[in-house]
């Protein structure tokens, strides 16, 4: 018997993609295997400050921009 997870979709940096249900943005993050440490989220227009991730749910239809910091010289 396979247990299935039920999955959303999502527009993550412009493409569309299902994701499970039920995730905020710490736990999109991990499920993405992104370094939370390297990124700034926008979540449907919005900036989403760090302090925020937990609490900012992604839903159905949501608009994900995840951005990398670069250095540089």
């Amino acid at each position: 018997m396979t247990l299935e997870t039920k999955t959303i979709g999502i527009v993550l940096n412009g493409e569309p993609r299902r994701v499970p249900d039920g995730l905020n943005v710490a736990g999109l993050l991990k499920y993405l295997e992104i370094d939370g440490q390297k990124v700034a989220v926008e979540l449907n227009r919005e900036i989403v400050r760090k302090p925020e991730w937990e609490s900012a749910e992604v839903r159905e239809g949501a608009q994900v921009e995840v951005v990398w910091f670069v250095g540089g010289g």
